[in-house]
């Protein structure tokens, strides 16, 4: 692939780094690198500069300065996303690939090399592979998931609640939506700890990478055995069971497949959410004042701070020209979320406010939009919203100038969030809903994990009620 540079409109309204920041690192070629503890310091300001320099698509190094085309247009990534025709999932196509440019230990394979799941398919496959998935998650719903949320809300705040101070990414985030996954799944409670670590170690493309995806491939392998000899209602019976005959890697690699993608996206959205709950005045007084709920703020995140950066990737079908840039057969682009909901051309005022606005990228669109968006939503809102309510006088415990994030070349979120409240000491003996619902008569299975009967939940007018008590 090339890297020409075409000539670009300067706007001088949109904030470029300072020569010697450390989002100038270039490769040997000069193109600029998407990896390492360099490129990663500010990701944002990488996005601004590729921009300024190359328009909305740009040439990026991957680990081991392999190349590869970031899409920082928010049309141009809609084009990608909805024309599999020019931009196929199947990443065997990579030149990387068949130029066998990319070594067996090297950290793209375990999110780039090709699998038999329905992210790596196309057409009539792809449609088979995803109803399998669609099917499995659509038995879940609202009311049950947000049961088990409360439940597991409950017990980490137990944990803590009783020393008025915690740290909310490491005691909470980290650790709620990778409970309710594994409950989900099928998995037993205790796998849960060893896959938050391994699930975090996979998405940052360390060099233990390869290991920690083979962790959870064995795991999730045990579970399908488990669950051939005692079958139950869950996510991994429905794939076992489903109608399109999946085989049994189909199954291992569409349970990795939900259980990562799940469990990141849904552990940055909770990290970020509740560092603009937090930090910005304006969305606390939004929020207590009655004019904006939960929801509209997790809106602001999906546009301002996407759970997943930059998601890897389409490759070309044959020679293109997108956004300005030759794109050759065989090249690989990368979605960049974060930078698509920020292109000026959408969004010329990026402090107006967009609650309302869903057109945001961060869950993708076209054939491959994320099939299990509602779920990580939904363990988001609930996980918040009751945190909130037991942890009374919640606020930072450091200046916010003070916060840090950590970034990957696909996600970034903050990297702790040292809080203090009025201590509590009866969280323990406070009812919560247990994990199987209430008694059934006659004989009835239980429901199915996240499969709640009826129920009734909080009104529009009484959570804004309980932010008013929360925030003052």
């Amino acid at each position: 692939m090339t890297t020409p540079r075409p000539d670009v409109p300067q706007d001088l309204s949109v904030p470029v780094p300072p020569p010697g920041c450390p989002a100038h690192d270039l490769g040997p070629d000069g193109t600029h690198r998407l990896y390492g503890p360099v490129a990663e310091t500010d990701p944002p300001a990488m996005y601004e500069l590729l921009r300024r320099e190359y328009g909305p698509v740009a040439p990026v190094l991957l680990h081991g300065d392999l190349p590869a085309w970031l899409v920082l247009g928010h049309r141009e990534n809609l084009e990608v996303m909805r024309t599999p025709s020019l931009f196929s999932r199947d990443s065997r196509r990579w030149s990387m690939f068949r130029e066998h440019r990319v070594p067996d230990d090297s950290p793209l394979r375990p999110m780039i090399g090709w699998q038999p799941s329905c992210v790596f398919a196309d057409g009539d496959e792809h449609a088979r592979l995803r109803r399998a998935v669609t099917d499995g998650l659509a038995q879940f719903n609202r009311h049950g998931i947000r049961r088990h949320v409360t439940r597991y809300t409950h017990r980490l705040a137990a944990t803590f609640a009783a020393r008025g101070e915690a740290d909310l990414i490491r005691d909470y985030a980290e650790q709620l939506p990778m409970l309710v996954m594994t409950r989900l799944l099928g998995m037993p409670e205790e796998s849960g700890p060893r896959l938050v670590a391994a699930c975090l170690d996979l998405m940052k493309g360390t060099e233990t990478a390869v290991a920690s995806n083979d962790f959870v491939a064995d795991s999730l392998r045990a579970l399908v055995r488990h669950k051939r000899e005692q079958p139950g209602r869950d996510f991994a019976d429905s794939l076992i069971t489903h109608g399109s005959g999946l085989t049994e890697d189909e199954i291992v690699h569409h349970l990795r497949l939900v259980l990562i993608a799940a469990n990141e996206t849904t552990v940055n959205l909770v990290a970020n959410t509740l560092r603009l709950l937090l930090t910005d005045r304006r969305f606390r007084a939004s929020l207590s004042g009655g004019q904006m709920t939960l929801p509209d703020a997790m809106e602001q995140v999906l546009w301002d701070a996407p759970p997943v950066s930059v998601i890897p990737g389409r490759w070309a079908t044959g020679d293109t020209v997108l956004g300005g840039q030759h794109i050759k057969a065989g090249d690989m682009l990368l979605l960049g979320l974060a930078a698509g909901n920020t292109d000026p051309r959408i969004r010329p005022d990026r402090a107006a406010p967009v609650h309302g606005n869903r057109s945001h990228l961060a869950f993708s669109s076209g054939p491959h939009e994320c099939p299990g968006r509602d779920i990580g939503r939904a363990i988001a809102e609930a996980g918040i919203d009751t945190l909130l309510t037991l942890l009374p006088g919640l606020e930072l415990s450091v200046p916010a100038a003070g916060l840090s994030t950590t970034a990957a070349w696909m996600t970034e979120r903050v990297t702790a969030l040292p809080v203090r409240f009025t201590p509590r000491r009866d969280l323990d003996a406070l009812p919560v809903p247990s994990a199987g619902g209430r008694p059934r008569a006659g004989g009835q299975r239980p429901p199915a994990p996240g499969v709640a009967e009826p129920a009734t939940t909080p009104t529009a007018t009484a959570r804004r009620a309980r932010w008013t008590s929360l925030f003052g």
